[in-house]
């Protein structure tokens, strides 16, 4: 299967108060970690933002055979960002990434994709319910199908373009922490003390050898 990454870097980041993607963590981009840890598993890697000025600043970062795509609307947000990703794109599957996650693992992005296959998406999701949107793995033409109908709708979250797909595979987080026993996958960096505390996992080894989970 032909394997592609999509991700996310053109939000605002309000609470950040500045771009996260460029943002760095042990001397990297966080937009690098989250490159460097997908690059092994997938055919392709498009990073999607919304502005010229930021097109030029993460190709800085981004080796120049990746491509950097600006999103194709005005409105912003994650469902605009993933709309562009599956449009441009023609990979089978697309993994669905934030720009913030520095300590994804490469065995949970594995275990996603063989578990997608016969479905239309594999979506993590935590015992009460909440999923994980932005590290899940879509079919790239069914996800397309139904981001064009959610935004039609004026549907402007990643769940209303769940919903409109008809084979979801839901992968229980429970079995996720099995590779990757702290879920440290998930984390996101929202604020200044969410990227220091980050700092403060990788130094104290609770994420021991970040590099390679």
């Amino acid at each position: 299967m032909e394997k592609a990454a999509i991700i996310l870097a053109g939000g605002f980041s309000k609470r950040f108060g500045q771009d996260k993607g460029l943002v760095k963590l042990a001397r990297k981009p966080l937009v690098l970690h989250v490159f460097e840890k997908t690059k092994m598993i997938v055919d392709e890697i498009l990073v999607i933002v919304s502005s010229k000025k930021q097109k030029e600043d993460y190709s800085r970062y981004i080796p120049e055979k990746n491509r950097i795509i600006i999103d194709n609307g005005k409105v912003g947000g994650p469902l605009l960002g993933a709309l562009t990703g599956f449009s441009n794109t023609s990979a089978e599957f697309s993994l669905l990434l934030p720009c913030d996650t520095p300590f994804i693992s490469t065995k949970v992005i594995e275990l996603l994709f063989e578990t997608c296959v016969n479905v239309d998406a594999c979506i993590p999701r935590w015992p009460n319910d909440n999923i994980e949107p932005l590290q899940a793995v879509y079919r790239t033409k069914s996800a397309l199908k139904a981001s064009k109908q959610a935004l039609e709708q004026s549907e402007m979250r990643l769940l209303n373009m769940i919903q409109h797909q008809k084979r979801v595979r839901y992968l229980s987080t429970t079995v996720i922490q099995q590779l990757d026993p702290y879920l440290i996958t998930f984390f996101n960096i929202n604020t200044k003390k969410d990227l220091s505390r980050a700092s403060k996992l990788a130094q104290d080894g609770v994420v021991k050898d970040f590099e390679h989970l």
